[in-house]
């Protein structure tokens, strides 16, 4: 895993952000708040350790896309307990037809990643400038995910599905939360609903 901080001040508030695959920081970099944001990508081992409880008041555990799994994975290998839980645009069954994505679309967009096909699927996900592409690392990483399966679920506290998700089905999302449906909150968005005067508060609540 790949551990970057996106805001380090000293806050009593931590929010511990499982991005999405490929994508990088990028699509958070525009949300506003007084929170410190540590940000998680690169799931071909989920090897990072917990933030310490000595540091912080509160803890949330926001998770989109791959990343809801991939959260989901390491709050279990590391025993650690957020205050919240978040997801957004992603389930715990990462390569599942029904409650995911098909695993064969999965292994078809491993073995065919290009930066032509990456661009496309940056595209469809609603994102205008492409992430840098590593396509030997997003291959393995992809086939992680796949191998890896499906997470443990949990009670969520708030759980985002965009109606016009183009990457994980907005259909998929559905199912795949249908016994929390009181926690779902579905907005009018493609799978990368972030944008500018966006506050970390307003996905949170």
């Amino acid at each position: 895993m790949n551990a970057t901080w996106l805001k380090q001040t000293g806050a009593c508030d931590l929010i511990v952000v499982f991005g999405g695959w490929g994508l990088g920081p990028e699509p958070f970099s525009a949300l506003s708040g007084p929170q410190d944001i540590l940000f998680f990508d690169d799931y071909r081992h989920l090897d990072a350790p917990a933030p310490s409880r000595a540091t912080y008041t509160s803890f949330t555990v926001f998770s989109y896309s791959f990343g809801v799994a991939s959260a989901l994975h390491w709050l279990e290998s590391t025993g650690f307990f957020p205050d919240r839980l978040i997801a957004v645009n992603g389930t715990p069954y990462p390569a599942d037809a029904e409650r995911g994505i098909a695993p064969d679309m999965i292994a078809a967009t491993a073995n065919n990643l290009t930066d032509a096909s990456f661009s496309r699927f940056c595209r469809r996900a609603g994102l205008t400038t492409p992430a840098t592409l590593d396509i030997a690392a997003r291959q393995e990483e992809l086939r992680a995910i796949a191998n890896r399966g499906s997470a443990k679920p949990r009670k969520f506290d708030r759980i985002w599905i965009s109606s016009k998700d183009r990457i994980i089905p907005t259909h998929a999302q559905r199912t795949a939360w249908a016994d929390q449906s009181d926690q779902v909150q579905e907005i009018d968005a493609q799978h990368m609903p972030f944008a500018g005067g966006q506050s970390w508060e307003g996905w949170l609540t």
